[in-house]
């Protein structure tokens, strides 16, 4: 009920700049374009393939969010484990390379995959709210302030309508988190994820699932408010100042290039900001029931709350810049309008003197 009654004002908002620019009408004739299509690359002679702001588009955030959180963090599974483990154990992990090779030595290559199958199923379902979200949000909050005020304060709003998506994908993503967790740093207690959940349960009834859940939002709140607004921002930079043309010049293979720079950038902050948090969430997952995040923290100190933090900048840089990219090839394929960078509206610049 929450969620369609924020996607129906979403879809009914009247709001169309700096955050709406595309237009969906279909073309005034055949092999021409709307007076909207000019400015994307996704868009070709057929128009469209929705409104923006429809629930198809929104629905097609979210399948986007799907296929490029789930994907890339499957993929970085070892990466994600040996990190984990250099967090809750330094003294057996000494470093990145002797965590593989510890690992590789006791388990084996089939070792480097313990716990795909949360990864997978948790960060689907985080990527479906996150992107999808982030996208109602974004609208909403933009009609509420106004167009003016969208443009003025855009930072605001991109980690305004992060950190409200956020909140709600880190619900979807905690007992998928608290299982991945439990595989790979707790020895003996589960090699599969059929494993690992009734034995939760039986331990710890469905607390287990979410004692994680305040640090899980300590660490992915900021790290996604990181995520987008440095990219929103970075990607409006590189076309002003680096991109030697406009963007609506650009090929969608040149923008996609744009994209995943955009957001490797992005990622090197998110993984710095929420680093901390992330230590804390490996270590209380692994921790005796009753521990909080407090007390983990303060166990862990102010050095150990920064163990594994290069191969985690390697990691989620990585992740950041393939999950824009994905999230933004999956637009270019379903044909789904894509704005440009916002532009100053002009009645603000009537109101600045920069035109008649």
């Amino acid at each position: 009920m929450l969620f369609s009654s924020m996607i129906e004002a979403a879809q009914n908002s009247p709001f169309k700049k700096p955050f709406s620019t595309a237009s969906c009408e279909p073309a005034m004739e055949k092999g021409q374009l709307t007076e909207h299509h000019h400015i994307q690359a996704a868009a070709t002679a057929e128009g469209d393939s929705c409104e923006f702001g429809s629930n198809l588009y929104f629905a097609l955030c979210g399948l986007g969010g799907i296929i490029s959180c789930g994907t890339t963090h499957t993929m970085v599974v070892p990466l994600d484990l040996v990190k984990c483990r250099l967090q809750v154990d330094p003294a057996k992990y000494k470093s990145v390379f002797n965590g593989f090779r510890v690992t590789l030595a006791e388990d084996g290559f089939k070792g480097l995959s313990k716990g795909w199958a949360p990864t997978f199923f948790g960060y689907s379902a985080q990527g479906l709210c996150k992107f999808g979200l982030y996208e109602v949000f974004k609208v909403i909050y933009s009609n509420a302030i106004g167009e003016e005020n969208s443009y003025l304060y855009r930072t605001s709003l991109y980690l305004a309508a992060s950190a409200s998506a956020e909140f709600f994908a880190d619900i979807a993503l905690a007992p998928m988190e608290a299982a991945k967790v439990k595989i790979q740093t707790t020895p003996g207690f589960a090699n599969t994820l059929r494993e690992a959940l009734p034995k939760m349960s039986a331990q710890e009834g469905i607390g287990a699932f979410y004692k994680g859940l305040v640090p899980l939002w300590m660490r992915q709140i900021p790290y996604t408010m990181m995520k987008f607004a440095c990219f929103e921002r970075t990607l409006e930079l590189l076309y002003a100042y680096v991109v030697p043309k406009p963007r609506q010049e650009c090929t969608k293979g040149e923008q996609l290039v744009v994209t995943f720079a955009a957001g490797y950038i992005a990622g090197v902050f998110c993984a710095i900001v929420s680093h901390p948090a992330d230590t804390v969430v490996s270590k209380l997952n692994q921790a005796a029931k009753g521990s909080s995040a407090l007390d983990v923290a303060k166990a862990l100190g102010w050095s150990g709350l920064w163990g594994g933090l290069v191969p985690r900048i390697v990691m989620i840089g990585t992740l950041t810049a393939a999950q824009w990219f994905i999230y933004d090839a999956v637009k270019v394929y379903l044909r789904m309008p894509r704005p440009p960078p916002p532009e100053m509206p002009e009645s603000l610049k009537k109101k600045l003197g920069l035109t008649q």
